[in-house]
């Protein structure tokens, strides 16, 4: 493995273990140096400094162009969502977009049932999508790229978790959007927000679900991950409403887990790949991760790895740990 990832993943340390309900949150940090300052998706758009649309009139399903107008890089993070243009879409990885820059990214439906405009720009849903999708959409972006090197995601899986939220919500959604099923849910994922805490220095965060690690996510700069920290608690939250809350499990050695896991994530097959913004994107394949890492400058901008589980179940809806042993 890059001896920076490496590095980096050695030298991260664990927090106190917070929980709610079936879920808990082990806070990351990390002593990287916060040498790239960046902004994230909702400070560049409430600046007004940063456009993303559609790439032509017509559109194109996989794609977007994003316009940076700002002097400083703007972070979008995997699975984060964009609402909008002809419809809802998704980032298939993270990408630093430089200053004063336009490029083209890589994105998937989160809404199947509209192609027509609503806006002429796309703006921050405020969704992360769910970590179950996001493990499922890496698997696949990494297949693409193996045999492709492109970052295309398997769409049609993309729209049937969709469906499968959805219906395991019980949520109906005139375009089978994704982000209606976070809105009819707010209230509850609000419960998950106050119950979990950034504490100071904080970076990441490391989250069980009924009891087994669903993944992690950790970043460079803590006032990034500070912004970012609602959006991730309500996409892991949703991992942990899909199972059966009746009976409550708990990691009985969240910490001993965690620390495993964050070790043998150093094991992983790597490779290497250009990023569509700036930086190199690291993808990892382990018999039970799956991960991604944006490296710019020799600084880790953000990593996020999932766990995973080869066995399938059959169940109306393939829960994370299902949706966590596809493989494309």
């Amino acid at each position: 493995m890059k001896i920076e990832i490496s590095s980096f993943i050695a030298q991260i340390r664990l927090g106190e273990v917070q929980s709610f309900q079936n879920m808990q949150v082990i806070p990351l940090f990390s002593d990287q140096e916060e040498e790239l300052v960046y902004w994230t998706l909702k400070e560049a758009l409430d600046k007004g400094l940063l456009l993303i649309q559609e790439v032509s009139s017509g559109g194109s399903v996989p794609e977007l162009k994003v316009i940076n107008q700002g002097d400083i890089p703007v972070l979008l993070l995997d699975g984060e969502e964009v609402a909008g243009a002809k419809q809802n879409r998704i980032l298939n990885t993270t990408i630093l977009v430089k200053e004063k820059s336009e490029i083209i990214i890589p994105v998937s439906c989160t809404e199947q049932g509209r192609w027509s405009y609503r806006t002429k720009h796309f703006y921050d849903s405020g969704v992360v999508s769910p970590s179950f999708m996001r493990a499922q959409k890496t698997s696949a972006v990494n297949a693409s790229l193996v045999q492709y090197r492109t970052y295309d995601s398997d769409q049609g899986a993309v729209w049937k978790d969709v469906r499968c939220l959805s219906k395991q919500m019980e949520v109906e959604s005139p375009t089978g959007a994704m982000r209606d099923v976070f809105e009819q849910k707010r209230d509850t994922l609000e419960d998950y927000i106050k119950a979990f805490n950034v504490v100071p220095s904080q970076k990441g965060i490391l989250v069980f679900v009924d009891g087994e690690i669903a993944g992690c996510d950790i970043f460079s700069r803590t006032d990034v991950f500070e912004q970012i920290f609602p959006k991730l608690i309500k996409s892991y939250a949703m991992d942990s409403l899909i199972g059966d809350r009746r009976k409550i499990t708990v990691s009985s050695n969240p910490q001993g887990e965690a620390a495993q896991f964050l070790e043998e994530i150093k094991y992983c097959e790597e490779k290497r790949y250009f990023s569509p913004g700036w930086g190199a994107d690291y993808r990892f394949e382990g018999p039970d991760k799956v991960g991604t890492a944006l490296v710019v400058e020799d600084q880790v901008i953000h990593m996020a790895v999932f766990k995973t589980k080869k066995e399938e179940k059959i169940d109306p809806m393939p829960g994370y740990r299902t949706r966590r042993g596809h493989r494309i």
